[in-house]
């Protein structure tokens, strides 16, 4: 039960900051989405220790799980556009593999350009 709670309560936590991101745009009149800024205000709080991850670590674990229910309006939503999917079905379908594609390319090589700068430690902390 604690787990559960402790879980809920990051969930929240994660909303709010997000909640002052949207407002964050709409005071400043940023012409990006507020969930970019309160990524990039999440990641400034981390950084500056203002926030440790233990505090948000377990939220973030459940909503990354649970990210494929997020999509499942959008994918619902499409029904209602019927007309679009059979005159450029087959388009979107390319385009939805052709970027999918393309970010996981991108993706695997920063993964590798990031672990090349890095440097290898061993359990214990000490240089390789």
């Amino acid at each position: 039960m604690r787990l559960l709670t402790l879980t809920v309560l990051q969930v929240a936590a994660i909303f709010i900051l997000s909640k002052i991101a949207d407002a964050i745009v709409l005071w400043l009149h940023l012409p990006v989405p507020g969930s970019i800024v309160g990524i990039g205000l999440l990641f400034a709080l981390l950084k500056l220790r203002i926030i440790r991850l233990s505090w948000i670590d377990l939220g973030a674990k459940w909503l990354i799980a649970e990210m494929l229910l997020f999509f499942i309006p959008s994918t619902v939503g499409i029904v209602n556009y019927e007309s679009l999917i059979q005159t450029s079905g087959l388009r979107l379908a390319f385009i939805i593999v052709a970027s999918t594609m393309a970010v996981m390319l991108c993706t695997g090589f920063a993964a590798q350009w990031i672990s090349r700068k890095r440097p290898v430690t061993d359990p214990e902390g000490k240089k390789a």
